[in-house]
């Protein structure tokens, strides 16, 4: 374990925050859990001179095909630090608030080895502050990929080689809380017809619920604490028996509802929920943004496993924002602060009830 270590912050990509943050806690934390980090991983992608900006969201669709939503490069510093990792978040320094729209979609194997950069589509980013979370719905057998943009209020639908926008929704930079627009939206999930749920999201609080082809069908949520209301809705997902869980993450709790938006059930005491993710076992994954833990649950809310840590090193995490498994078991987290994806895959041996397994299976990709 490791000892204390305060530094101060670099200044976060989007410029979201600054002034002085513990990078590292106290020793005595399962800093990694069942897992064991992937070194290296991934390879140097951004430009010489430059790092990658913060990590909005990652999602593996196999084992060597893994997708990270970018918000830009950060220029470095003449001068770096010696615990540099290649990560904008090990510098104890100030860097630019204002990442270069570069890069914002990569797509890596499982080495970490850059496969794709979607460049094409840097501008649909241009004047925010990059993608914020990715998907693609597993009842898909064209694969499309989906990316959200909470700042510019857009959702985009794009072909799985990334030649086509398929579908956007939202307009560009204008929120509102109609049909058409959205309040800085964060997350999707799929029922299996292709019917689709937005979480949405920093400044609405609701969940809208669109058709297959993008047609608005309802909404639900309003402010608050009580059933039914939110404060930050930040992540979205559904499982076998169609119930919605959405991460209320102002409230430090997850709802649960049917598809048509009636309040079933919900747990809490959660801190900062960031992103919440049904697994083909049956269980939930969530991780905790400003106490960085990867937990556990069943899908009543009981807790089974839980680790994590803040920190810059190897393993340590910074502002979770998104995590994806694939089938192999590997769990990749992107941190918004840190500037990072990891890569942890489970340790020889270790207690297979503790991890968190890979979400429903994709349909077969349909090259035709």
């Amino acid at each position: 374990m490791r000892k204390p270590m305060l530094t101060a912050a670099v200044v976060f990509a989007c410029g979201l925050l600054s002034g002085p943050m513990l990078l590292q806690e106290r020793g005595g934390e399962d800093e990694t859990g069942p897992y064991e980090v992937v070194p290296d991983w991934p390879q140097q992608l951004a430009r010489p001179g430059y790092a990658l900006g913060s990590q909005g969201g990652v999602f593996a669709e196999s084992p060597d095909r893994i997708i990270l939503a970018n918000r830009g490069e950060i220029e470095l510093p003449n001068e770096l630090p010696n615990n540099f990792t290649g990560a904008y978040g090990s510098i104890g320094s100030s860097l630019s608030p204002t990442p270069e729209m570069r890069n914002c979609i990569i797509i890596v194997d499982s080495a970490g080895k850059l496969i794709e950069s979607w460049t094409q589509w840097d501008h649909l980013f241009q004047g925010g502050r990059g993608p914020h979370k990715v998907k693609i719905s597993p009842y898909d057998p064209q694969r499309h990929v989906w990316v959200i943009d909470d700042l510019r209020q857009q959702v985009f639908k794009f072909s799985h080689d990334g030649t086509q926008l398929v579908m956007t929704l939202g307009e560009a930079g204008v929120a509102g809380n109609d049909e058409t627009h959205f309040g800085r939206p964060t997350d999707i999930a799929w029922l299996p017809d292709g019917t689709f749920f937005v979480s949405d999201g920093y400044t609405n609080t609701r969940v809208v619920k669109f058709d297959e082809n993008g047609k608005f069908l309802t909404a639900w949520g309003t402010p608050g604490t009580g059933p039914g209301q939110f404060n930050t809705v930040h992540s979205i997902d559904i499982d076998s028996s169609r119930r919605v869980y959405v991460s209320d993450r102002g409230n430090q709790r997850i709802q649960i509802f049917d598809e048509n938006g009636r309040y079933l059930d919900e747990f809490g005491g959660l801190r900062q929920p960031q992103h919440v993710m049904v697994t083909a076992d049956g269980h939930l994954g969530i991780i905790g943004g400003n106490n960085n833990k990867v937990t556990k649950f069943d899908l009543e809310g009981k807790r089974i496993a839980v680790w994590g840590t803040q920190g810059t090193f190897p393993g340590g995490l910074w502002n979770s924002h998104q995590f994806s498994v694939d089938s192999e078991g590997n769990l990749y987290v992107a941190e918004a602060t840190g500037g990072r994806t990891q890569k942890f895959r489970p340790r020889p041996g270790a207690d297979r009830s503790r991890l968190i397994g890979p979400p429903q299976a994709l349909m077969p990709f349909a090259t035709n």
